[in-house]
């Protein structure tokens, strides 16, 4: 082979994995609303126990982004129910927080989540006082425990490059995540 073959080989060769690692840098995976809401529904209905007294079930979730600010809103079905009070309340409660990658689970979640609507139905001011502080307790557990999606082991994973989800930002039809390499 001629010397200048020779040396159109190591050039070619580092030219083709300049390509690749084009082929492998960070990218976005879009999550679609429909697919955030049946992985939410597959979850529901949640029952919890707060302040020792109350038995509070969410069901029927629905979830809605909110453009603005990055943040999506939760809303769902409440029934209370406790030994103290016959027979058990209907109501509802909306929620709306930040979302945030959680890498240990590979999951987005909601941070920094508040009650924008806590309703039952009948309850005097002291009781509604009990409940929305029940309400704030199961809260914090749903939205510590219930991830609102899990990314499959083949959105993490291209070209055989790891990749860790960095940013979300919501679009006007779901999310649109940041994947980067794992270093």
């Amino acid at each position: 082979m001629p010397r200048r073959g020779l040396l159109l080989v190591p050039l070619a060769a580092a030219a083709l994995l300049a390509g690749c690692a084009g082929l492998t840098g960070p990218r976005e995976v879009e999550v679609p609303l429909e697919r955030l809401q049946r992985g939410l529904d597959e979850r529901f209905p949640l029952q919890q126990r707060a302040l020792g007294v109350f038995e509070l079930q969410l069901s029927r979730p629905q979830l809605a982004i909110l453009r603005d600010n990055d943040r999506l809103a939760l809303s769902a079905d409440v029934s209370v129910s406790s030994p103290l009070m016959r027979p058990a309340l209907q109501g509802s409660v909306a929620l709306s927080g930040r979302l945030l990658v959680d890498n240990v689970r590979n999951a987005v979640v909601l941070s920094d989540a508040h009650i924008e609507r806590f309703s039952v139905g009948d309850a005097d001011s002291r009781t509604m006082g009990q409940l929305t502080a029940a309400a704030n307790v199961v809260v914090e557990r749903v939205v510590r425990d219930v991830p609102v999606y899990y990314f499959r082991p083949d959105e993490l994973r291209y070209l055989g490059v790891q990749y860790v989800p960095t940013t979300i930002h919501t679009t006007r039809d779901g999310l649109t995540v940041r994947l980067e390499p794992s270093k």
